[in-house]
């Protein structure tokens, strides 16, 4: 398939499972009204993020009801089976006490069946410190032709994952975040158009004045986006590779750029010439 429609969601993400779960729901078969193949949910957004004053308080110690997080973990993997919905929702993941959780996109297939899970490589000095335990592998699923990584908030702050998902065939990249800060709009923006990616954004609602759910395309302009004030929202973008707009971006600038990554294009016309080791002279 040349085209596949993807959906990112806007949703309230607070401490509570339960409501959270019933706001991921919602939006799930919104989604599938709206035509999306996937659907595409942000960090923490079942189990909530320590990130706010409410939320870290809710969380201290890791006092999750985790049986609560399973549950509605286990809701949205039979509702997304009954949609025919591919889901990636954000939720920390327990694991043996007295580990720390991992933060993670767990990966639902439309049969309703986790197929796999990402958990963040780079986390943030207060996460890697105080909250979490990091992951060290990269994830990578197919859905109709179309390839997807995951990455989680401050790794957009590290352009060669995203520049492994580009040479790992990956055509999108689906970004959560729980984050107000605006500079990652800009270093989303800049990562599309760099590795020729489609980047899928979600944020819970309360963060989205810095940067709202939406889609950048492998130009590194947005295809569709939410609102930012705060409202929740869902936007739905059809990915298409014969979109003339991208033309240059998805078949010229990323195939050439892989050339030059990999050096062997300049190798193979490297000179010896007296002027071009001196380096002191004009």
């Amino acid at each position: 398939m040349n085209a596949l429609t993807v959906a990112a969601a806007q949703i309230p993400v607070g401490c509570d499972p339960e409501a959270n779960g019933t706001a991921v729901r919602e939006m799930m078969t919104a989604a599938r009204a709206a035509g999306a193949r996937l659907v595409q949910f942000p960090e923490g957004a079942i189990s909530g993020y320590p990130g706010d004053r409410a939320a870290k308080q809710a969380l201290s110690g890791w006092n999750v009801d985790w049986a609560a997080v399973r549950e509605q973990l286990r809701g949205v993997a039979a509702l997304a089976g009954e949609l025919g919905l591919w889901v990636v929702v954000g939720g920390n993941h327990r694991l043996t006490p007295p580990n720390r959780p991992h933060n993670s996109l767990y990966v639902i297939s439309d049969q309703g069946e986790p197929i796999g899970r990402y958990d963040k490589r780079r986390c943030s000095h207060t996460e890697i410190s105080d909250w979490y335990s990091p992951g060290f592998d990269a994830c990578v699923f197919d859905v109709d032709g179309f390839r997807f990584g995951c990455a989680l908030c401050i790794e957009i702050n590290f352009p060669e994952l995203f520049l492994e998902y580009a040479a790992s065939g990956v055509d999108c990249v689906l970004f959560s975040s729980y984050s107000r800060d605006p500079i990652f709009e800009v270093l989303a923006r800049a990562h599309a158009a760099a590795a020729g990616l489609w980047i899928s954004v979600s944020v819970p609602a309360q963060c989205s004045a810095a940067m709202p759910s939406g889609v950048i395309g492998p130009h590194g302009y947005r295809l569709g986006s939410c609102a930012g004030d705060g409202r929740p929202g869902l936007v739905c973008v059809r990915l298409d590779r014969g979109d003339p707009a991208l033309d240059v971006a998805l078949h010229k600038a990323r195939p050439w750029r892989a050339r030059a990554r990999a050096g062997d294009l300049y190798e193979a016309r490297r000179v010896d010439d007296p002027r071009s080791v001196a380096k002191t002279r004009f």
